[in-house]
């Protein structure tokens, strides 16, 4: 391996993209966990399913309303700490959720929780692509994105089974648990090079002055829309309208 352009060794490099790579995880896990779960909050806060449901509505919301509103604010920031604030406040998200007493309370910790979702996926790309220079940044990214992978396959699944054991509040215990550790080696891998400067909010929305962009970005919303109003319900789909066991909704 040749050194990075960030002047990093290639263990560091390799380092930091693990720990970026384990926030996506976890960031994918608590999205895709809360539907498994929705069977178990109807029940436990004595709420309907629709009602249950504005709960996930509430994280994408706030997904929606924190990428491009952080992005900004933070756009002049280093990386490294613009990282880890927004991993605290994934954290602080996730806590809030297992302590909610009602329905109202865990809609808006949902939404806190969404807020630092689009934006992490957006830094840490760039972060990773400056570790690795021009020439590699389409593994740096394709590494990043796949704790998102990961997540969908096994710590979703893995979620939703630790909840039905154990509760749907321990499930965002673990996932806040999961996220400490993914702090934790943002704070210890990320480097502080000069690579990670924030740069001017112009320089990053340039890219959304090219038509294309935005034909791209409405065929992901469009997909993305689709996929996720079906899977919002998949609890209830299992033990409501094919009535298999509950069991069954870590393997759906």
């Amino acid at each position: 391996m040749q050194p990075s352009t960030s002047g990093t060794t290639p263990q560091h490099v390799a380092l930091a993209l693990l720990a970026l790579s384990l926030g996506s995880f976890c960031i994918g896990t608590t999205e895709f966990a809360s539907m498994g779960i929705l069977p178990l909050i109807v029940r436990d806060l004595q709420v309907s399913i629709p009602a249950a449901g504005h709960a996930i509505s509430a994280y994408a919301i706030g997904v929606v309303a924190g990428a491009p509103l952080l992005t900004m604010a933070g756009a002049r920031l280093h990386r490294r700490p613009f990282l880890l604030l927004l991993f605290f406040m994934f954290i602080v998200g996730n806590v809030l959720s297992a302590l909610a007493p009602s329905i109202e309370w865990l809609i808006v910790a949902r939404f806190l929780t969404g807020l630092p979702h689009g934006c992490y996926f957006g830094a840490g790309v760039v972060a990773g692509a400056h570790l690795v220079g021009k020439s590699k940044t389409g593994r740096a990214v394709s590494l990043i994105l796949l704790g998102l992978t990961v997540a969908n396959i096994i710590g979703a699944p893995a979620a939703t089974f630790a909840g039905q054991v154990l509760g749907w509040r321990n499930t965002y215990l673990l996932v806040a648990l999961f996220g400490l550790a993914a702090f934790g080696c943002l704070w210890r891998w990320l480097p502080k090079s000069d690579a990670l400067k924030g740069n001017p909010v112009s320089q990053e929305l340039r890219g959304l002055k090219t038509p294309k962009a935005w034909f791209l970005l409405l065929i992901i919303a469009i997909g993305t829309s689709s996929i996720f109003a079906v899977y919002t319900y998949i609890g209830p789909m299992v033990t409501d309208v094919a009535h298999l066991p509950a069991a069954m909704i870590p393997v759906a």
